[in-house]
């Protein structure tokens, strides 16, 4: 002990801390060291709560917002259109000839449409292939093989695309992708073909004006309209997508504001921006992070939960974690669980839901429908649709997002405080550890060989 406390003695008379050395001085009185006991607490607490609200500031308030209308030098990137049939009943009544022949039980057409077209609920195909008296012909298992028999390619699905009045290859563009409604095609959108594949232009400045796509479906479809990293799903706001059928023509027009990010935002945490830019993937269900397939994501968790498997058309999903007819019943009474995204506090009012605790893009766009129009085709004598998608104008705002607490100004704020309570520096803080540790071992030698010398010079060497 009586080491230690010379140690500490030692340190506090030789600190470069202002104030330590007179709590040690011999020559001082009992009232001056209190004096400066109670100084140097005091200057150490007031340093502690500034340095916690400097630490606070850093974790939840490092990142601003502002809004950008320099709109002269954007390039603005048309939305990502993704095309979702979402019924085909030629289709189906052809592969359930296929499956069963021509004087087949026509309820097993209804059961094929809910396994290809699969939307959470399954009353037909419960009710048919489930229990006592069930149809010797239903399948039990492998749905997503039945699925993709019915689903259409994009050759039969898309053609005659236009993007700005100038023809392309629709399918050389509209790259497959796997969503939980199913075998969707999509342009536009990193999603899709894992990121890769040939990618269309589409971006839009002063000098080529707003963006337009033009397309003509053979099948009814769900058209999406969302942003280049965002995937469709069961939840997916009305206002994000257009419901489709042959001989009518559709034409929205969009406006669009795009979320730009300062490159400092990279070196926060994901804590501190609330956000995650989309290389910082934590799902299985998609290649790329968005909110979107995080809730899909969100969902299919849920149904192993509850199913110990998950819907036959769960995205990039293993055959094994598939359901088969015992889980499809499964999913079907838990429907309202698995249907409905709903908040913590909901739940706990006992509102039926799912509970997703999933990040926004750090890119997410904010896209506005403008205006809808809809016409029939009379001309037609096929059963088509045209669909054209437009930004109504140029954007002329953005959203900035700015970093104004990086590291370099958390260690500025706390080197200024304790700079300004104590008058330390970072080599104050060495001395600490120079005094616990190599100042007493130092001591320690240069006594022993002190005593050393001694003992020598008295045996007369």
């Amino acid at each position: 002990m009586g080491r230690i406390s010379r140690s500490i003695e030692e340190y506090l008379k030789n600190s470069t801390l202002h104030g330590a050395r007179f709590i040690v001085d011999k020559d001082a009185s009992w009232l001056e060291r209190i004096f400066w006991v109670i100084c140097l607490a005091a200057s150490w607490y007031a340093s502690w709560l500034l340095i916690k609200a400097s630490l606070a500031a850093f974790e939840n308030n490092a990142i601003s917002f502002v809004v950008e209308s320099s709109y002269r030098d954007w390039n603005t990137n048309f939305p990502a259109i993704i095309v979702c049939e979402s019924k085909n009943m030629d289709r189906i009544q052809e592969v359930a000839e296929q499956l069963w022949g021509s004087d087949h039980d026509f309820t097993l057409e209804e059961v094929l449409s809910e396994i290809a077209f699969f939307r959470g609920e399954s009353y037909h195909t419960v009710h048919e292939c489930s229990g006592e008296e069930a149809t010797t012909s239903c399948f039990y298992s492998n749905f997503s093989y039945y699925a993709q028999l019915v689903r259409s390619s994009c050759t039969d699905s898309i053609f005659n695309c236009e993007w700005n009045n100038r023809p392309f290859e629709c399918c050389k563009y509209f790259h497959r992708m796997e969503t939980e409604l199913g075998i969707c095609y999509a342009i536009n959108s990193i999603q899709a073909n894992k990121g890769k594949g040939p990618f269309l232009n589409m971006y839009s400045n002063r000098y080529t004006g707003p963006g337009s796509l033009k397309m003509e479906l053979k099948t009814e479809a769900t058209v999406f309209i969302l942003g280049t990293e965002e995937v469709p799903t069961l939840v997916t706001p009305k206002t994000d997508f257009l419901i489709v059928g042959p001989y009518i023509s559709f034409i929205r027009f969009i406006s669009k504001r795009d979320i730009e990010n300062d490159e400092a935002i990279r070196e926060t945490s994901v804590g501190q921006r609330n956000c995650r830019f989309v290389d910082e993937n934590i799902l299985d269900v998609h290649h790329f992070y968005s909110y979107s397939a995080c809730t899909v994501q969100c969902r299919k968790d849920r149904q192993m939960e509850l199913c110990n498997c998950s819907s036959h058309l769960s995205p990039n999903s293993p055959d094994h974690q598939l359901c088969n007819m015992d889980g499809l019943e499964c999913l079907n009474r838990n429907y309202e669980d698995l249907s409905v995204i709903i908040a913590k506090w909901s739940k706990r009012r006992g509102r039926k839901g799912l509970v997703c605790d999933c990040l926004p893009s750090c890119t997410e766009v904010d896209i506005t429908t403008v205006h809808d129009s809809k016409d029939n085709l009379v001309e037609h004598s096929t059963p088509v649709s045209k669909i054209e998608v437009a930004l109504i104008e140029l954007p002329t705002e953005r959203y900035k997002r700015n970093l104004v607490r990086g590291r370099l100004d958390l260690v500025v704020s706390i080197g200024g405080t304790t700079g300004l309570f104590v008058g330390a520096s970072l080599l104050s803080f060495v001395e600490i550890i120079y005094y616990i540790t190599i100042r007493p071992y130092s001591s320690y030698m240069h006594e022993k060989r002190r005593l050393k010398r001694l003992m020598l010079e008295r045996n007369g060497y």
